[in-house]
């Protein structure tokens, strides 16, 4: 019996990748210059691959593409990070509790949490931790809704892995992560969502204190929006 070969990633999709992880991981750091023919040398490819990466990578706002600097690793403040962590606040939280409502599996969020617990170094519990909020947010049942979070998701990785290299606080989050998964697993929707919201917002205080306000006072009324039309509805004898 002939065995069918696996399809092989193209040098563009290699090339991404590569320098996805090494942003998302800190090796590459915020106003790094990307010069192609650097890392065209470094992955052994032509400067055409790296060209299209970088370019994919600018569309998801990892690396910004200037006439005069060239490309550069997307620098991190306080704008950016209140930007994302909008987005979050206000969806994040929302499909969670969809996600708990219609009893999804969450068995890759406790497969995540474990990864991260069992990491040996930073870059393999970042990625943990990425794959863990998207266990939760994935299986809401609105495939768009899961789209918007995960147009994000890369930002919020890079927004993380700033202020993790500047203030570590890992075990505090891991054990906010378990609180929220025990809750989600218990069938407690609301509970897994405003827990879910107040770890996204104190996460965003501790680094960016001077953006949690904005971006705390967005989610709160996102919050506060979300449990009128819950009332509304629950008067009208529907969830």
């Amino acid at each position: 019996m002939t065995s069918v070969p696996m399809p092989i990633p193209s040098r563009t999709q290699f090339v991404l990748d590569a320098i996805k992880h090494r942003i998302l991981t800190g090796q590459l750091t915020p106003g790094q210059a990307l010069v192609e023919t650097e890392l065209a040398a470094q992955f052994g490819v032509s400067k055409t691959p790296v060209r299209e990466a970088l370019k994919t990578l600018a569309g998801t706002g990892l690396v910004v593409m200037s006439q005069y600097k060239g490309v550069t690793v997307r620098m991190v403040d306080a704008d950016m990070a209140r930007e994302v962590y909008d987005v979050r606040l206000l969806l994040e939280p929302e499909a969670l509790r969809r996600a708990v409502r219609r009893g999804a599996s969450l068995d890759a969020a406790r497969d995540a949490l474990t990864r991260a617990a069992d990491a040996t170094d930073t870059a393999e519990r970042s990625l943990a931790n990425r794959d863990f909020h998207r266990a939760l947010y994935l299986p809401c049942g609105n495939p768009l809704l899961g789209r918007m979070l995960d147009e994000v998701r890369d930002q919020a990785a890079l927004v993380s892995a700033v202020a993790w290299a500047a203030s570590p606080s890992w075990e505090q989050e891991a054990g906010e992560h378990r609180e929220i998964l025990r809750l989600a697993l218990a069938g407690d929707a609301d509970g897994a969502a405003r827990t879910l919201h107040t770890h996204i917002a104190s996460f965003v205080d501790r680094a960016f204190p001077q953006a949690a306000d904005q971006a705390d006072q967005t989610g709160q009324a996102g919050q506060a929006g979300q449990a009128g039309q819950a009332g509304q509805a629950g008067q009208g004898g529907q969830e």
